[in-house]
């Protein structure tokens, strides 16, 4: 039984040392061959035996060798499970706590009984924020947190300025993205709104809008009010 134990324990030192061989090997021949890849993330094994895991800049994923001499982009499926594997995997990666968001810097849109959540990061100028918040119209049940998220022009950052300062804010930023009604002059301190890019560029947000469902999962552009209903239905806090 000794002998068993100690075989296993040499067998585990020695996967581990081929292991962090492997990886030295890819990133000093993927650094050398392609100057966008001298700074990686991390280097894992993929589901697909002798495929590796290069990630860089976060959440980009490319597949390599046990030396690096090939690289592939693109989408690894797992044909048996019908799973697109690197699609969870930027999903996980990208996630964002929901919990963690500074909902202070927020307004809330409350419908029927509020319990679901939802986090929305718009632009007042964004023509898909605008046809994305008449389809949310149809929701029922949620409390939306939405994040002024100004980042389209100057205009953008005026408009948000106007709906952040308004006494009602969630009815001007509906009145304006839903109904075409111009948000009236208003001034406070609209310090939220330049923490809210800030954010934005910390969570990697690019696009508006960007909606946070609240198990941390993140969809990029303006999606049908069946299929936030089905998220919303699916994701636990």
């Amino acid at each position: 039984m000794k002998m068993i134990k100690t075989a296993l324990i040499v067998a585990t030192l020695l996967a581990t040392l081929s292991a962090q061989a492997q990886e030295v090997t890819i990133r000093k021949n993927l650094g050398e061959r392609i100057p966008q890849l001298q700074k990686i993330d991390e280097v894992s094994k993929s589901p697909m035996p002798g495929l590796f895991e290069v990630r860089v800049n976060g959440s980009e994923i490319f597949y390599t060798d046990a030396e690096g001499n090939f690289l592939l982009q693109g989408s690894l499926i797992d044909t048996k499970q019908r799973r697109n594997l690197t699609e969870e995997r930027v999903d996980k990666l990208t996630a964002i706590s929901f919990d963690a968001l500074p909902f202070k810097d927020s307004f809330t849109i409350v419908r029927g009984n509020g319990k679901r959540k939802l986090a929305v990061f718009g632009d007042p100028n964004c023509t898909y924020c605008k046809r994305f918040e008449r389809d949310l119209q149809n929701v029922n049940n949620v409390t939306i947190y939405m994040f002024l998220y100004p980042i389209l022009s100057a205009d953008s950052n005026e408009k948000s300025k106007h709906i952040w300062c308004a006494k009602d804010k969630a009815k001007v930023w509906q009145d304006w993205m839903v109904r075409e009604q111009l948000p009236a002059v208003a001034s406070c301190d609209i310090a939220a709104l330049t923490r809210n890019v800030e954010l934005g560029h910390k969570y990697k947000i690019t696009g508006t809008p960007t909606l946070v469902f609240a198990d941390g999962s993140r969809v990029p552009g303006a999606i049908a009010a069946a299929e936030v209903e089905k998220r919303l239905t699916t994701a636990k806090n």
